[in-house]
């Protein structure tokens, strides 16, 4: 009895440190993939945070996709987890703020500008993050 509960707690152990280990592995991945795109950014290029109001991946790529139609940002990565948009942007032609509104205009909430109810509305069911 004693050998089985050792076998699997031993079990238990290596695949809760695999897994660990995996976890790990991917945020250190994500984490170098994106200094990567920051140091490929145009140099005159300012990096500004903004916290963005969503939920899922479906989020992620609607926050993206409307901050890179903003001329002069080249590059937008929202952290699903954080809720913060890391944005690189050139600021002779662009702000955070008129950043901050085009997201707002695609339903989501920014620490700068609320959306309109019609356009929270419009998103899909997954996507709502008011309570």
């Amino acid at each position: 009895m004693k050998k089985l509960f050792f076998m699997a707690a031993l079990g238990l152990f290596f695949v809760t440190s695999c897994h660990s280990k995996s976890s790990s592995d991917n945020s250190q991945e994500e984490n170098q993939n994106m200094e990567m795109m920051h140091s490929s950014a145009n140099q005159k290029d300012v990096h500004a945070m903004l916290g963005v109001q969503g939920s899922c991946e479906m989020c992620k790529e609607r926050i993206e996709k409307a901050a890179k139609t903003v001329k002069g940002v080249s590059f937008a990565n929202w952290d699903v987890n954080e809720k913060i948009l890391h944005l690189n942007f050139d600021p002779k032609q662009t702000s955070v703020e008129a950043i901050s509104k085009v997201i707002a205009k695609t339903g989501h909430d920014t620490d700068k500008d609320k959306a309109t109810q019609a356009a929270y509305d419009a998103l899909p069911d997954c996507c709502k993050y008011r309570k």
